[in-house]
Parts: structure tokens; C-alpha cells; sequence
């Protein structure tokens, strides 16, 4: 059998797992610092009226011959 000259080293194993672990765990702190939710917003847009009996951008003049096809009156 040969011997090869690797030596094993478990204490270069666990500090790679604990590094990993590390940036792992700092990942998701950052993402929750940064990007976690920070509760309602300060500003306040209201409700657009968009019904056309209530939103004055909705109503249209009625159109003396109201039918979408081409031909006498009909446009």
C-alpha cells in the first residue's frame, strides 16, 4: 500500500464549516436589517375615484350614433 504524504487536518475543516456557517448567518442578518419589512409607509395617496359616476376624468359626451362599426352614421 503507498502512503501518500496528505496529512488530515480537522481543525482546517472546522473552521471552514464555521466561515461557511458565518456567511450564511451574516447573509440572511444583512437581509433582514436591510430589506425586512419596516412597517407602514408615512405617506398616504387616498382612494382615486374611478367609478364614472364619481371620477370627473370618466364621464364622456355621448356620441349622437354610439355603434363601433364603419358606414352611414356609424363611426
Amino acid at each position: 500500500m503507498e502512503h501518500s504524504n496528505h496529512k488530515e487536518s480537522s481543525f482546517a475543516s472546522w473552521v471552514i464549516i464555521f466561515l461557511l456557517l458565518a456567511l450564511i448567518l451574516g447573509k440572511g442578518l444583512f437581509s433582514f436589517l436591510v430589506v425586512g419589512d419596516l412597517g407602514q409607509p408615512t405617506w398616504d395617496y387616498r382612494p382615486i375615484k374611478d367609478v364614472p359616476a364619481e371620477s370627473p376624468y370618466a364621464v364622456y359626451e355621448l356620441v349622437p350614433h354610439p355603434q363601433h362599426v364603419k358606414g352611414a352614421e356609424g363611426e
